[in-house]
């Protein structure tokens, strides 16, 4: 039985009425992370295709911002040369290529954006997968099979999760305004 058939669905997802449900609690926690696992894959792919398309646009328009500056002196030089016809072709180009850089703007705006959402469910998925580990370790403690669940799943013991560094930062950053307020 499939649990999820988008990323969404992990995220909405209400566990305990999930394994309620379930004639094999342990059995089905261990698919729902299976499952979960996957969506987790696919999502850290996303991110990693979003932020390459949003590097792209960003390295295009820095590529075009130099285009303009080399029309606009290419303008300078030619009126500078008494050639006026040139300086008004080569700021033709000039513009088009800011014409074009609007428009890749808007797109790299909305490549930003996509970025951000993505990253933000990828954030959501890791917390339901976590929260599911914890899960899984609680049903196999009461089913008496912490040693064998113990051994095909090590991410489920009491460790903290691992943490990317920005993550960590964040924590870390919470973690010492925490103590400020509580004045340690």
């Amino acid at each position: 039985m499939s649990y999820f058939s988008r990323l969404t669905d992990i995220v909405t997802c209400n566990l305990t009425h999930l394994l309620d449900n379930a004639a094999d609690p342990v059995k089905e926690i261990e698919q729902i992370i299976a499952e979960m696992n996957e969506g987790l894959a696919g999502a850290n792919r996303s991110v990693k295709t979003a932020k390459a398309n949003e590097q792209a646009i960003q390295k295009e328009l820095q590529e075009h911002q130099e285009q303009v500056f080399h029309w606009k002196e290419a303008a300078k030089n030619s009126l500078a040369m008494g050639d006026e016809t040139e300086a008004r072709n080569s700021l033709v180009r000039k513009q088009e290529i800011e014409d074009l850089m609007a428009g890749l703007e808007q797109q790299h705006q909305a490549a930003v954006a996509t970025c951000e959402h993505l990253t933000t469910t990828l954030h959501a998925l890791q917390a339901r997968l976590a929260e599911a580990k914890r899960k899984q370790l609680e049903l196999t403690e009461k089913a008496g099979l912490t040693e064998t669940s113990a051994q095909a799943t090590p991410e489920t013991s009491d460790e903290a999760p691992s943490l990317t560094s920005s993550r960590s930062e964040e924590i870390e950053s919470e973690l010492a305004a925490l103590k400020r307020e509580l004045g340690q």
